[in-house]
């Protein structure tokens, strides 16, 4: 079903995606990055809830018998990233005066069952 890694992470996005506005979350954008200068990385997803903005990174994995969880691949430089980005992100759209957060959703796909397992992570850096 899934040829790749990358594919993995596109149908994990989509997932967190459908859970973040079942949850009440309006999504702006996928796959944020910044236009000029030395690419920094990428936010996975910008979305809003009231007036907080969240940044959120997605981390998936297939389900496997190492019972590794993706939220240990995001790493402190991982997360120098995001906070960079993001600021870029800001910056862009003037959202200085407007609440930020750093969120994480966690995937793991069940390829037999067909199921996501999924794992809300709100405010990773507190």
């Amino acid at each position: 079903m899934f040829a790749n890694t990358t594919s993995v992470g596109n149908r994990g996005e989509d997932i967190a995606c459908d859970f973040l506005r079942k949850k009440g979350f309006k999504i702006c954008e996928r796959n944020f990055q910044n236009a000029q200068g030395r690419k920094i990385g990428e936010i996975d997803i910008v979305a809003t809830k009231g007036d907080q903005l969240h940044f959120v990174e997605v981390k998936t994995r297939l389900v496997s018998d190492d019972n590794i969880l993706p939220e240990s691949n995001i790493t402190p430089a991982k997360l120098r990233n995001l906070q960079r980005i993001a600021q870029i992100y800001i910056s862009a759209n003037d959202l200085w005066n407007v609440n930020q957060h750093f969120d994480a959703i966690s995937i793991v796909l069940d390829m037999r069952t067909r199921r996501a397992k999924i794992n809300y992570l709100p405010d990773i850096f507190y």
